[in-house]
């Protein structure tokens, strides 16, 4: 019928990106396609800010969202599982003097 929701729960894929935010987490949900005309691979990334209620997931880890009622104005998603540990913070890489 034209006013009913489907009844399955959506669910993305992504990798948290900060976690400094009390029981939340932005997860980045990378989408890959083709360009239409030119068959060029490319890499769309969307930002979603999750629950996390434990405080469990850090930097870097592959977690599954699940779509949940509106918790806060920008949090509309739920931490389900953590999938696979990440290594936490990124390291910056030190240039090397002498090189030119």
């Amino acid at each position: 019928m034209p006013g009913e929701r489907s009844t399955t729960q959506r669910t993305k894929t992504g990798r948290v990106s900060s976690n400094k935010m009390n029981k939340t987490v932005v997860v980045e949900v990378e989408l890959v396609t083709r360009h239409r005309l030119y068959g060029r691979t490319l890499r769309r990334t969307r930002s979603f800010k999750a629950h996390d209620e434990t405080n469990r997931c850090e930097i870097g880890d592959t977690v599954l969202i699940a779509e949940s009622r509106p918790i806060s104005k920008d949090k509309h998603w739920v931490v389900q599982q953590i999938l696979r540990r990440g290594t936490g913070e990124p390291v910056e890489i030190q240039d090397v003097p002498g090189e030119a």
